[in-house]
């Protein structure tokens, strides 16, 4: 009876449950009459025998297995318990809860470009989910072998294959190597449609992956951020003055050495540079405003005509400017003193 007591079992639970646990196996036991199946939030209970299905259970609580269970198992529901017999079955325990993976690629994975004959190194990293699709491919190929399987299991077989992956859909449709990051989203894509392919033949979906950033050798991240400064700045000039401005202001220029005083003189240089620039300009500005005016009075005078005399000696005033008095009459001879007519005959001097 001793044999048989420690063989039986009265609970049939998931008794090393772990939250990076994908399946656990319960096995190696029989279950007695009056035995108990406890189902917890997040799990399914499958039972096998013989490496077959038999029923999976998927609503959480406590189930009778003699009355609950059995009727409704596909080859077993017609067991009877013996008298010191148990049965003897499998109960596979599947954690039905979406995953979330990190992963990173453990070495540079080489892009293929143009601009570098050995390839372009480059790091990535990100998140992927699964979670177990197919309950039946899952037994047949991962759990008739195993007595439990953990996430861990399931990263290492997909960074087995992401370098190829990442070297794949990053190289497909000419992305631009500098500015992976805006092809994040369909590189992402394609990824996970061909990672869903493969673990599929294991029972397993990806319902997600995710690329967060790519890296590049420093030496080219350099090269990219010195590039959009540039950019950003708008040209050369302007960007060594505020690569200057800020060595200053954060330290890596402090006075009285060398470097601040070359730092110094340059920027004195651009500014006085820059204050010539203006001074130039506003006389160039000044100058061509001055013949602007002169040109315009020059036109109006040639528009004006000469005023006649009485003998019709037209022209004779024409050599006054303006309003300028002659010094003596052009019609009788008398001195004029600044009159406006001659004081002598009346003839209009102005």
């Amino acid at each position: 009876m001793g044999f048989f007591k420690n063989q039986f079992s009265n609970v049939v639970e998931w008794e090393e449950f772990r939250d990076d646990m994908i399946f656990w196996k319960w096995s190696n036991r029989e279950i007695k009459k009056g035995s108990k199946l406890i189902i917890r939030s997040g799990q399914d209970a499958i039972f096998l025998n013989n490496g077959k299905v038999e029923g999976i259970f998927e609503d959480e609580g406590s189930f009778n297995i003699d009355s609950e269970i059995i009727p409704f198992l596909s080859t077993l529901k017609g067991f009877k318990f013996g008298f010191n017999s148990g049965m003897r079955v499998e109960v596979l325990f599947v954690n039905t809860k979406e995953f979330t993976v990190r992963w990173g690629t453990q070495s540079p994975v080489l892009i293929p470009t143009p601009q570098l004959p050995g390839g372009m190194p480059i790091r990535a990293n990100g998140t992927f989910n699964f979670k177990v699709s197919d309950y039946v491919t899952l037994i047949d190929k991962i759990a008739g072998i195993k007595q439990s399987y953990l996430v861990d299991d399931v990263k290492i077989r997909i960074t087995s294959v992401l370098d190829q992956l990442l070297m794949k859909w990053i190289s497909r449709e000419g992305k631009d190597m500098f500015n992976l990051q805006a092809n994040a989203s369909d590189i992402a894509k394609g990824i996970q449609e061909d990672l869903d392919m493969q673990m599929m033949d294991i029972g397993i979906g990806i319902t997600g992956f995710q690329v967060m950033s790519f890296n590049y050798p420093q030496e080219i991240q350099d090269m990219i951020t010195k590039t959009a400064s540039h950019e950003m700045v708008g040209n050369l000039q302007k960007y060594q003055q505020v690569s200057m401005t800020d060595g200053i202001s954060s330290g890596k220029v402090q006075g009285g050495g060398a470097a601040s005083d070359m730092a110094g003189m340059m920027m004195g240089m651009n500014m006085a540079n820059e204050m010539m620039k203006n001074m130039n300009q506003n006389n160039q500005n000044q100058g061509q405003n001055q013949n602007n005016n002169a040109g315009s009075s020059q036109n109006q005078n040639a528009d004006q005509k000469p005023a006649g005399n009485a003998n019709g000696d037209s022209g004779t005033s024409s050599s006054t400017e303006g309003n300028k008095k002659p010094n003596f009459c052009p019609n009788c001879g008398a001195k004029n003193e600044g009159a406006n007519f001659c004081p002598d005959c009346g003839h209009k001097l102005g």
